[in-house]
């Protein structure tokens, strides 16, 4: 009202806890609802200002509204949603005292308990990315929370903040996962033969492997090969683009079937998993954790929506196991087996489940568990089994014995039997593999249903199996009728069909173990185990391990057999063939004996290697022996060649044998009467002794060599010096008599014959002086030591004494007269001198 009195300001202080500032890193989403935060002591006030214009409005203000009064204003509370005013003692029940912190009233909780809960778990995104847009989100997001570049975040620091995050109720992070997409729409990390666009040789070798993600499912040893629908998930692989923070929680796989993981690239990704046999014990530990979850979803485990730390299940007795699966590496998990785990940041990986011959009575036991809890089936296991049955050439015979045995049909027979006495006496057949299955499924346990189900003529749309028939409807026994697939006389057929390709195989299987085995200690021919496996072919048995040991002993065999007879007949016609060491002739024929079938070339092969032996004896009694004759060695060798065994002692009677040969040479060089030698050929000898093997004789033989080679080498090396002398050639002398001439003739013969050669020359004649004097030059020119030559050169000497002496009696100074015409007046000096001076010209008297 404008007239009335003007309020004064008031102002109310509330008490608000305080919060973390808006646009934190672990809130990307925003300020988050203050319900959230539970009561700590305040750190934050809020102060806020109200003024009134109106007295009636201040005074409704401060009024509580369930007594209408205004009076004990200390006992006033103000709610913090509403700010309507409640005395505490009005309340219901009611307040001792003001309480601290954030109250409100009981209308505000009202409304905020009727509002719809938050989601929880995984909620789609809105924004649709490629791979390198959400690669890029990715790495920005991991560099700015951990403040460095991705590649350097260590795994453990990451782990270490994942589990804190997820034990944390205080702080939020919002991340996105690119989880089960279908690669049928989106392709494959895997080469596929689709026909979209061709292959190269690489791809096409990595399309068909097993290995390969998209045809593992199919592969004949899985029982999925039977389901003809494509089961996106099961048969048909789903890919998962992850960022740091991305998991997938605690679960295990649909029909407790195997799964595999491969991780094309990127960063790692961090696995825990549980083993099968403590599957129950894991879900007991999360019951009794959780037990208000499981109140409400008895199958949460089922809904990929439940984490809980590794540690805490350890520590209630759960074995957990964890890996960092990397780049290139696959990941299997085994039917029932718990498994989580995270992204270490932005990776790209590819999973498919498959399920092997073994996993047979698990898929029973899922369905039965799924019964229990009224789960949804991702396809009837029985519709697997049946229809392996219906197809027993195609089916795996290593899980016929789980599908053969009568519990499949037992369950099915006893509620057949209790239907006519409950008053159901209607019955039709149904081609249940022909309906959708939602169209098949029980209402009450969400089964789907194959071999038979129970329905009403006047309730059309409900269903139900026999375990639940009570559940079907409340109309009478007479309005239900049985929908069945087979009859009771169908069923026995198809398990004695089923039983007797089963037993064929089992006795096949019994055939083929007993045989390598040998067990009953004899062993089969080579053509009782060819028989088994062409047994094998034409019943088309599938693939096995017996069935591949089979083969590989039979490929084995028949390489001996070859072997062998390649042995054997370069042995008979003499053809060489790649010779084998003794100790490959020894394990060749050990390989024979271990193996479990008869062949007859083993006599032969054993034949064989006596004769090797024996020749082996040989050869160790010759090399013991000094060394025999080459002829003998020769021929031992000879012997051995033909063998086409190589014996250690071969290449010693080969050096032995080059041995004796070059002893013999040397002594058919040395030893001969009339040897004559040529240096090159000595030479020759020692250079050949070189390199045969060294023993006694050969080194004795090599120092005679040696010797004689010095002998020569000197005696050449003086009759060079000769021959490089200015005269021409001479002959040596007596101190040289046993040497050998230039041209191989002994001198020792020749030399005692110059003195009784020359004696009879000298007769009463003397030479002239000037005659000696020309025999001493001519002498003094040769290169050899003569004895003669040093008497011609006294007798010189001693002429040219006795000459001057005479002169200097008989001859004047500066006479024009010689010696010999002073000491001859008598005679005609003219007619002497010209005759001496015609015989000094003589030719050949000086050279």
């Amino acid at each position: 009202d404008k007239d009335g009195p003007e309020c004064p300001p008031t102002v109310v202080v509330k008490e608000e806890p305080a919060g973390e500032p808006r646009g934190s890193p672990l809130s990307p989403g925003g300020a988050r609802d203050e319900l959230r935060h539970s009561p700590e002591p305040c750190t934050k006030m809020t102060m806020r200002l109200r003024r009134s214009h109106s007295s009636s409005q201040f005074v409704d203000s401060y009024v509580c509204r369930i007594c209408s009064r205004g009076d004990e204003d200390d006992k006033l509370l103000l709610c913090d949603g509403c700010d309507d005013n409640y005395h505490i003692f009005c309340l219901l029940p009611p307040l001792p005292e003001i309480p601290k912190g954030i109250w409100r009233c009981p209308k505000c909780v009202m409304a905020e308990c009727k509002r719809p809960p938050e989601a929880f778990g995984f909620e789609q995104a809105t924004r649709e990315y490629t791979l390198q847009s959400f690669g890029e989100m990715a790495d920005a997001f991991k560099a700015d929370y951990f403040n460095m570049p991705v590649h350097m975040v260590p795994t453990e620091l990451v782990e270490k903040e994942f589990w804190r995050l997820v034990n944390s109720i205080e702080e939020d992070v919002t991340v996105e996962y690119g989880a089960d997409i279908h690669s049928k729409e989106f392709g494959s990390g895997f080469p596929v033969r689709d026909g979209k666009r061709r292959l190269s040789p690489e791809e096409e070798e990595y399309a068909g492997s097993g290995w390969n993600l998209n045809v593992m499912p199919v592969l004949q040893q899985s029982v999925l090969c039977h389901i003809n629908a494509d089961i996106s998930g099961m048969k048909v692989p789903w890919l998962y683009v992850g960022m740091v923070f991305s998991a997938f929680c605690w679960h295990i796989e649909d029909h407790w079937s195997y799964s595999i993981n491969y991780l094309h690239w990127g960063e790692p990704k961090t696995w825990y998993g549980v083993p099968s046999f403590a599957a129950e014990h894991l879900e007991e530990v999360m019951k009794k954790l959780t037990p208000e979850l499981f109140e409400s979803q008895p199958d949460l485990l089922h809904q990929l929506v439940t984490l809980m730390n590794p540690n805490t299940l350890m520590a209630h007795g759960v074995p957990v196991v964890r890996t960092n699966q990397c780049a290139g590496e696959f990941v299997i998990t085994f039917p029932r087996a718990y498994h989580s785990g995270f992204n270490q940041g932005y990776n790209f990986a590819e999973a498919v489940n498959f399920c092997t011959a073994d996993w047979l009575p698990a898929g029973r036991q899922c369905i039965e568990h799924y019964r229990r809890l009224r789960r949804y089936c991702v396809q009837s296991r029985k519709g697997w089994s049946y229809r392996g049955d219906f197809y027993p050439s195609q089916g795996n015979m290593e899980g016929l014995g789980a599908l053969r045995t009568p519990q499949n049909l037992h369950g099915e027979g006893l509620m057949l039997v209790f239907l006519p006495p409950q008053g159901i006496t209607e019955a039709e057949r149904e081609a249940f593999e022909l309906l959708p299955d939602d169209e098949r499924q029980c209402d009450k346990c969400k089964t789907t249903c194959f071999l038979s189900a129970l329905a009403c003529y006047d309730c059309p749309q409900g269903l139900v199996c026999l375990y639940h028939m009570d559940d079907l409807c409340k109309c009478p026994r007479s309005k239900q009728y049985l929908r069945y697939r087979y009859t009771l006389d169908e069923l026995p057929a198809m398990l004695h069909k089923l039983k007797v390709r089963a037993e064929s195989f089992d006795t096949w299987a019994n055939k083929v173990r007993v045989a390598l085995e040998v067990e009953d200690g004899r062993k089969r021919t080579l053509e009782e185990l060819r028989a088994l496996e062409s047994e094998a072919r034409e019943r088309k048995f599938p693939e096995n391990e017996l069935l591949h040991r089979l083969k590989g002993c039979l490929g084995q065999a028949e390489r001996c057999v070859s072997e062998a007879l390649g042995l054997i007949s370069s042995q008979e016609t003499g053809v060489p063939a790649p010779a084998l060491t003794l100790e490959e002739l020894r394990a060749f024929l050990e390989q024979m004996n271990q193996l479990p079938c008869v062949m007859h070339q083993i006599g032969d092969v054993q034949a064989l290697l006596d004769r090797v032996e024996a020749f082996q004896a040989e050869a160790r009694a010759a090399l013991a022996v000094p060394p025999p004759g080459a002829g003998a060695l020769q021929e031992l060798l000879e012997r051995g060649a033909r063998l086409g065994v190589e014996v250690p002692e071969g290449r010693r009677l080969e050096r032995q044998l080059a041995q004796a040969a070059w002893l013999e040479e040397v002594t058919a060089t040395l030893r001969s009467p009339r040897a004559r030698v040529p240096l090159p050929v000595m030479r020759g000898l020692i250079q050949a002794g070189r390199t045969v093997a060294p023993s006694p004789a050969v080194d004795v033989a090599m120092a005679e060599l040696q010797e004689l080679l010095t002998i020569a080498q000197r005696w050449e090396e003086k009759a060079q010096m000769c021959l490089e002398a200015r005269s021409g050639p001479g002959s040596p002398s007596r101190g040289q008599g046993g040497g050998w001439s230039w041209f191989g003739v002994p001198m020792s013969p020749c030399v005692p014959m110059s003195p009784m050669s020359l004696s009879p020359q000298n007769g009463d004649h003397y030479p002239c002086l000037d005659d000696l004097e020309g025999l001493v030059a001519v002498g003094r020119d040769l290169p050899v030591r003569l004895e003669e030559l040093r008497q011609l050169e006294v007798q010189v000497g001693t002429a040219h004494s006795w000459r001057d002496k005479a002169s200097r009696t008989f001859l004047k100074k500066n006479s024009c007269y010689t010696l010999l015409e002073v000491l001859c007046p008598c005679a005609d000096a003219g007619s002497d001198s010209s005759k001496r001076l015609k015989w000094r010209q003589e030719p050949g008297l000086y050279r």
